[in-house]
């Protein structure tokens, strides 16, 4: 009796399991006959070159596109290693581990947004459907890097209260790339406000943890390349238009969208000013859903935030939408759900004109609506009415 209880048990997993290898194996043979270019880990590798050459880090260009580099320091000395495989075995390599990292991603959304679920079949089935959607299909296209900080960050806020190393995950996610600095804030202000009545809490101690991982990333960088560091911190960071047009149908933040409303590659301080209030009201949302013990709408909400006040969020930084749809799921908004999962596989944000000439500048009415999408779904996320969510 016991055996036929384990083998009955093991079944779910076992189909997920299958399901997921089947929809992995399907995936990558689309993407070889696609021929995807994996762009963006050309330029992490000719990043790592120009670190073992002593180049000048922000004077490279690399691929046919002329890209250049983007990230801190810190980021170029964590590529090097990438110059010692050849490219096919780098691609392969790439590929292979940015699926493990979905897999690892899927696990840990759902752990905060269903943690009584089946963690092994659910985190298959979640895997296997999330590989399918815009923002992972182009992160795997070009070879970003989009999961590893995703998985960085949501390891790091599932990290019980005073482990010893919550905050390292956020603290070297934003040393790479500053856009997850927003949750070591989130989780400030969160401490700051327990703080009120519990004085010194875990999550103080997190962001110190967070604060301190960066500076000690950050101040090694420097250390190792001062050149590039100065580069970088005095001007390079302050540059957006570095990244690519604003306008650009892939930028889904909320810079692209007013560049595309209002006709102009450069929204100026519209942009700063509604920047400013989506952070102000984000956090707001964030620290509010935190105390009262809503993990998955604080997390998501960050997130969302996050992604709306970047200068620059090109679609597959938004492979968070994988743990929005499972936490409209766990909030009793399944409709929701749906359509936030309909609008992230889609694609239709490329049914708009776009490439060589800017035209994104001459976008009609229902054009700018598409173009807009992903931002519209973590505007509606933020305005979600409070209410008691099914987890904590």
């Amino acid at each position: 009796m016991t055996v036929i209880a384990l083998s009955s048990s093991r079944r779910p997993t076992l189909a997920a399991a299958s399901v997921c290898l089947l929809s992995f194996t399907v995936f990558w043979m689309a993407q070889r006959a696609a021929d995807v270019s994996m762009i963006d880990l050309m330029v992490y590798r000719a990043e790592g070159e120009s670190v073992r050459a002593g180049a000048d880090l922000y004077a490279m260009r690399a691929t046919e596109a002329n890209l250049p580099t983007t990230y801190p320091p810190f980021a170029a000395l964590l590529f090097t290693p990438l110059t010692l495989l050849d490219v096919p075995a780098m691609c392969t390599l790439a590929t292979a581990g940015n699926l493990l990292l979905l897999v690892a991603f899927a696990g840990l959304s759902l752990r905060v947004t269903h943690p009584h679920a089946d963690p092994r079949a659910a985190t298959l089935w979640v895997a296997a459907a999330a590989v399918w959607c815009e923002p992972v299909w182009t992160t795997l296209r070009y070879g970003q890097i989009n999961l590893l900080l995703a998985v960085a960050v949501l390891w790091d806020l599932t990290r019980r209260a005073g482990h010893r190393w919550a905050g390292a995950g956020i603290g070297f996610a934003a040393a790479v790339k500053l856009t997850p600095a927003l949750f070591a804030l989130f989780v400030l202000i969160t401490g700051l406000v327990r703080a009120r009545r519990e004085g010194w809490n875990p999550w103080l101690r997190r962001a110190a943890t967070a604060a301190a991982v960066f500076v000690g990333t950050t101040l090694a960088a420097a250390a190792a390349l001062p050149y590039d560091s100065r580069r970088f911190w005095t001007g390079a960071v302050f540059a957006a238009d570095r990244v690519g047009h604003a306008e650009d149908t892939a930028n889904q933040s909320l810079r692209g969208v007013l560049a595309r409303l209002l006709h102009t590659p450069d929204p100026g301080m519209w942009w700063a000013a509604a920047a400013a209030l989506v952070a102000a009201a984000g956090l707001t949302v964030a620290v509010r859903a935190s105390l009262r013990g809503e993990r998955g709408r604080a997390i998501v909400t960050c997130a969302a935030t996050a992604l709306l006040i970047s200068p620059v969020s090109w679609s597959h930084h938004w492979v968070w939408c994988v743990p929005m749809v499972l936490f409209l799921v766990a909030h009793g908004a399944p409709r929701g759900a749906a359509v936030v999962g309909l609008v992230f596989c889609s694609y239709a944000l490329w049914w708009v004109p776009h490439g060589p000439g800017r035209l994104e500048l001459a976008q009609h009415g229902g054009q700018m609506a598409l173009s807009a999408l992903y931002s519209l779904t973590a505007a509606g996320i933020l305005l979600m009415p409070w209410r008691t969510s099914r987890t904590v």
